[in-house]
Formats: C-alpha cells, sequence, structure tokens
C-alpha cells in the first residue's frame, strides 16, 4: 500500500514540476496558483467532483469533456485547462490534489515561504487568516503560504499543518483523547 502512495505522490510531484515550469516560462505562477487552490475548494467543496476525479468508470473522453466544461464555467486560466485536459486525456485526474499540493509546496519553497494549510470546522474570514499566518510567521521566522479547508467533523477548534508538523486543537481530537483516557480509569 505505500509503495502505491509513494508512486502516487512521485506522479503528482512530476505533474507539478512540469506545470511549474510551464508556468513560470509564460510568467503565469500567481494565475495559476489561483486557479489551483480554486480547483482545490472545488474538490474540498464537493462530495460529487471527488466521486468525478476518482472514477475508474468514466471514459477518457468522458472525463476530458467534463473537466474541460468545469474548468471553463469556473474561468480558469488557458494554460490551467490545458494542463487539466492533458491530466484527464492520461486518466490521472485522481492525482489531482496531489499535483495541486506539490504545485502550491514547490511555488512557496521557491519563494522562501512556508506552506501551511489549516482546517477548521466552519470557513474562517480574511482577518483569521490573516492573524493565523502572523502568528505562524512570528514562530517560524519564515513569511507563510496559507491555505484553509473546512472539515465539520471536527467539530470545533483548528487542525494546522506546517510543512510535516502538525497541532491538532480540534475538538473531535480532545473527544477522542478523553475517551482513551476514560477506558483507563474504573
Amino acid at each position: 500500500m505505500s509503495g502505491q502512495a509513494d508512486r502516487a505522490s512521485g506522479l503528482a510531484a512530476r505533474y507539478a514540476a512540469a506545470l511549474y515550469d510551464l508556468a513560470d516560462e509564460q510568467g503565469a505562477l500567481d494565475t495559476v496558483a489561483g486557479d489551483l487552490k480554486s480547483l482545490r475548494k472545488m474538490i474540498d467543496d464537493s462530495d460529487d467532483f471527488r466521486r468525478f476525479i476518482k472514477s475508474p468508470v468514466l471514459t477518457r473522453a468522458e472525463q476530458g469533456a467534463a473537466i474541460k466544461a468545469i474548468s471553463e464555467k469556473a474561468g480558469l486560466n488557458a494554460l490551467t485547462q490545458k494542463f487539466l485536459g492533458l491530466v484527464a486525456a492520461n486518466r490521472r485526474l485522481f492525482a489531482l490534489p496531489g499535483i495541486i499540493s506539490a504545485f502550491l509546496a514547490t511555488l512557496a519553497a521557491r519563494r522562501g515561504e512556508v506552506a501551511a494549510e489549516v482546517t477548521s470546522a466552519a470557513a474562517l474570514s480574511e482577518t483569521q487568516l490573516g492573524a493565523i499566518a502572523a502568528a505562524l510567521k512570528q514562530t517560524d521566522g519564515r513569511k507563510i503560504s496559507l491555505s484553509s479547508k473546512v472539515d465539520p467533523s471536527i467539530l470545533g477548534g483548528l487542525i494546522v499543518r506546517v510543512g510535516s508538523r502538525m497541532v491538532d486543537s480540534s475538538i473531535k481530537s480532545k473527544l477522542q483523547r478523553l475517551k482513551l483516557a476514560m477506558k483507563g480509569v474504573g
């Protein structure tokens, strides 16, 4: 299983590197990064979209047509649209979340930033995200490239990932730790 995960992450890294090089050549790094963040939000927000990119049942043509329609409707840059078409034609849409993460991590690293992700039970305001980024910058000392996602299952609190480090202050995790502690009592 981990061998399969390693291959998938290697695949995502190769696609991300190719997209990064193309976007850099065309001076479209920020535009493509914005497109990918929008795409990640679409994936995070839609069960149907997640099922679509993972579906082995759809043909190349069906996946290609659907991803073209989605990217046009979302107003994605022409380079991003062509890239998504290539990914669909190669039947690699399942790797899209990894490709997005790898691209954004590469962009952040080349800019001397640290990629961080905040997961919350409800959407955070720009002010809240700015405060989190400032606190992380103060802790880490480097500029933070912050992305956020919503996971109602954590109930409350935050899960913050900075590079390979993670701080989980979610209510869900606290309840799980309490449950484990209570098993030892009595």
